[in-house]
C-alpha cells in the first residue's frame, strides 16, 4: 500500500509540480518590458552586465521592504556596490491596488527620487504572473549578470536575511 501511495504521489508531483511557472533560484529570469512614469520602455537589457535587484511591489505594500532598501543603498553609498556592475530598481504591481494609477505613479516618482532609480509600473500584474509573485506584498528578486535568479523572497525580507542578501549583491558583482 506504501508503494502505491508513494507512486501516486510521484505521478501527482511530476504532473502538477507546485512551483510550475515560479521563478526560483538558479531559474534564468524570463525578460519584461515596463513604463517609468514618464512612459519610457525599460527591459533587463537596460541593465546588461550588471547584477539587478528587483523590488516588485504592492504599491499599498510600498514600505514593507525598506529596511531591505535601505540596508542596499547604504552599501551603495559606502562604495561596496558599484554604478557599474549593480543596479537595484522598483516595478509597482498596479494590478493589485485600490489607488488609482495617476497616484501610484507619483509614489513612484518620490521613491525613485528617494533612492536614485528607476521605478516601472506593471498595470497587468504580468511579471507577478510570469515569476508567480506574491500578491498584496513586496518581492525582491536578485538576478546575477546573467539574468540568472539567485535569491528571491516573496514577501518581507526578514531581518536576519537583510545583511546575507547585501553580501550576496556585494559577491555577485564581483564575479
Amino acid at each position: 500500500m506504501k508503494k502505491v501511495l508513494c507512486a501516486v504521489l510521484f505521478v501527482l508531483l511530476c504532473a502538477f509540480p507546485a512551483t510550475a511557472g515560479e521563478l526560483q533560484v538558479g531559474d534564468t529570469a524570463s525578460d519584461w518590458s515596463f513604463p517609468d512614469a514618464d512612459n519610457r520602455l525599460y527591459t533587463m537589457e537596460d541593465w546588461a552586465g550588471k547584477v539587478l535587484l528587483v523590488n516588485y511591489t504592492d504599491p499599498d505594500e510600498k514600505d514593507i521592504n525598506e529596511h531591505f532598501t535601505e540596508a542596499m543603498k547604504k552599501a551603495k553609498d559606502d562604495g561596496l556596490l558599484k554604478e557599474a556592475t549593480y543596479a537595484g530598481i522598483g516595478i509597482a504591481d498596479c494590478k493589485s491596488s485600490w489607488k488609482p494609477d495617476s497616484l501610484i505613479r507619483s509614489f513612484g516618482a518620490a521613491k525613485a527620487e528617494k533612492y536614485k532609480t528607476v521605478i516601472l509600473f506593471d498595470y497587468d500584474a504580468l511579471l507577478r504572473n510570469a515569476w508567480g509573485l506574491k500578491k498584496d506584498s513586496g518581492n525582491a528578486i536578485l538576478l546575477d549578470k546573467n539574468r540568472v535568479c539567485r535569491a528571491i523572497v516573496r514577501g518581507r525580507v526578514p531581518d536576519d536575511q537583510v545583511a546575507p542578501l547585501v553580501q550576496l549583491a556585494i559577491d555577485l558583482q564581483n564575479q
